[in-house]
């Protein structure tokens, strides 16, 4: 990366770079050879209970403890993850953080909560494996990156955005970085599913509840769907242009959604340093299990298709090279969070995971303004 491009960021991140991308020894305690990493697990819906059983289904690591504040969520998480008949259960979150046996902590909680325990996760100096996005609104990911900043260097911190511990994304992305692409023209990024409610849903659970219970479906607790889920595809443009963008124009909006407030619909053309454009096309609207999630890169000598199961590298002249990816892919992302912790090699991946949510939210800030968005609007505004 040019070092002009280095200073920039450091400047738009309000100088964050300091101790984030930390990688040493020499304040860090280790762990004996045998010993295993006991992970308590704060929130326990669905994404807890996937990445939850990863964990548990590492013999490196078991699960320690368990928080929710609903007890069916931590009755699903103990039938659904293995080993956790012993688990401790809270339902404060700090009293959690508070167990000096508690090496690391997953955050799998809705979005808008993840600036509030991240923080106090680093306060109480866990280990921190938390689920993208770094926050539902612009105030929140600041909030965040400032709790990143006072992380204990000889603690390792990484977020959700498991593309990147891929081998076969890893694979794709030095295909770019080291030229064999040619010059990078152009990126888009697909992210088309179903999803969006069509008809009105009557929630099963009390009114107190339901903000909690369906975060997912509100922009105030998930960010809306380009953050809570589209940010994974952005993540991947970022990577792989070595970047963020500088600005953005985007439309959309719901044609069909009937229960939320999240958009259904919308396409974002977000502007890189030096001119290079990346799309970003998604929707909820597909009915079925119709699925198009993907990103693509076009080079000055091939176009590269990437996705979870596979990567495509189209050469020119019918040579096509296809490679399959070997197993779910956020495997890998477990796998090397506890690789680290256990050989003692932290790092801090506060500024690609907040780069990633910022960018998502430049693109809903252009759906919103329907015109174009600077990063240094977005980071002077909320």
């Amino acid at each position: 990366m040019k070092q002009t491009t280095v200073i920039a960021r450091r400047r738009l991140l309000g100088g964050a770079t300091g101790n984030l991308l930390l990688a040493g020894s020499a304040t860090a305690v280790g762990f004996q050879a045998n010993s295993t990493v006991a992970v308590g697990i704060i929130g326990t819906g669905g994404r807890g209970r996937f990445v939850g059983a990863l964990f548990a289904g590492d013999r490196r690591a078991r699960i320690a403890a368990l928080c929710d504040i609903f007890d069916d969520q931590i009755e699903r998480a103990r039938a659904q993850i293995p080993g956790t008949e012993k688990a401790r259960v809270y339902r404060d979150y700090r009293e959690l953080l508070t167990q000096p046996d508690i090496d690391a902590v997953l955050i799998a909680t809705p979005v808008f909560l993840h600036p509030e325990h991240f923080e106090a996760a680093v306060r109480a100096r866990k280990h921190i494996y938390c689920e993208k996005p770094a926050a539902a609104d612009v105030a929140g990911v600041k909030r965040l990156l400032r709790a990143a900043r006072q992380a204990d260097p000889s603690k390792h911190v990484v977020f959700g955005f498991q593309n990147r511990y891929s081998p076969e994304y890893k694979a794709a992305e030095k295909i770019v970085s080291s030229g064999q692409l040619g010059e990078l023209l152009f990126m888009e990024c697909h992210f088309i599913r179903s999803g969006a409610a069509m008809k009105p849903v009557q929630s099963r659970h009390p009114p107190h509840e339901q903000r909690i219970r369906h975060w997912g479906v509100w922009r105030e607790t998930s960010g809306d769907v380009i953050v809570e889920q589209d940010c994974h595809g952005l993540d991947i443009l970022n990577w792989f242009a070595r970047n963020h963008p500088i600005k953005a124009t985007g439309a959309g909006g719901r044609i069909r959604r009937a229960f939320g407030d999240n958009l259904d619909h919308f396409g974002v053309v977000f502007e890189y340093p030096g001119g290079l454009r990346g799309v970003l096309v998604a929707t909820q609207l597909t009915p079925g299990r119709y699925r198009d999630v993907r990103e693509q890169f076009f080079g000055a000598a091939g176009v590269l298709e990437t996705q979870r199961t596979y990567y495509k590298w189209d050469r020119g002249e019918g040579e096509v090279v296809k490679v399959n990816s070997k197993r779910e892919i956020t495997t890998d992302a477990v796998e090397d969070f506890l690789d680290k912790v256990l050989a003692n090699r932290p790092e801090n991946t506060a500024i690609s995971g907040c780069e990633s949510t910022f960018t998502a939210l430049l693109g809903r800030m252009a759906i919103d303004a329907r015109r174009e968005v600077t990063w240094e609007d977005m980071m002077r505004g909320e």
